[in-house]
């Protein structure tokens, strides 16, 4: 997908701004009050989405990343001087949790893609090791429940051989073309060499000046 100049340098303006915790919840009461437009981060436990969180805020820990795969139970938010925040879903996918939590934030995932008023996007993050799993596609198809807009981005593209890459973004986008809510273009990234963080920003600006917010500092 080709952004214009002037998109890459909002994004890197807008990402190069202080970015902060400020809210955890660990069930549908306990959400923040709804302000801004959020853009919210999903994916299997251990799929490198604090990584990508922290690489696009150019921060080491911004979000905590973890050894420990489905480390995170809860949804945590992450404001920005502009009207932009940052959400940091719980990792699905995790089999040594135990099934009463799982089903318990599922349900509250569940909760928070249906009713969040101002949540403008999900990006979805699969592993390029290795594309589209069964539990991915149960995802999407919660989102595609849920009419959520998401779009796709493929992490650790650094550990795929280049010769490989191609072939499993293309696969990825023949996985998602029929799905309803699902945005056409896969963006390929590694949170390690950097590669694909612009872009995925530029998405994330673009999406702001549609629904008429402002990336800029308040």
């Amino acid at each position: 997908m080709d952004f214009t100049s002037r998109e890459i340098e909002a994004g890197r303006k807008l990402f190069a701004g202080e970015f902060e915790f400020f809210w955890g919840a660990d069930k549908p009461d306990t959400l923040p009050k709804p302000k801004g437009i959020e853009v919210a981060f999903a994916g299997r436990s251990n799929v490198g989405k604090s990584s990508l969180i922290n690489a696009l805020t150019n921060r080491k820990s911004l979000a905590r990343v973890s050894i420990t795969p489905g480390r995170t139970q809860q949804i945590n938010f992450f404001k920005s001087q502009s009207d932009l925040v940052l959400v940091d879903l719980p990792g699905y996918g995790y089999a040594k949790a135990a099934k009463e939590k799982v089903k318990a934030w599922s349900g509250f995932v569940r909760v928070y893609l249906q009713k969040r008023a101002n949540l403008g996007r999900v990006i979805v993050l699969i592993d390029a090791r290795h594309g589209v799993k069964a539990n991915d596609a149960e995802m999407l198809d919660e989102f595609d429940k849920a009419a959520v807009g998401y779009m796709v981005v493929l992490t650790k593209c650094d550990e795929v051989k280049a010769a490989d890459l191609p072939k499993r973004i293309e696969e990825t986008k023949a996985a998602i073309a029929k799905r309803p809510a699902a945005f056409p273009e896969v963006f390929a990234t590694s949170s390690h060499e950097g590669k694909g963080i612009a872009e995925v920003r530029a998405a994330i600006i673009r999406l702001m000046n549609e629904r008429g917010y402002s990336s800029s500092s308040s």
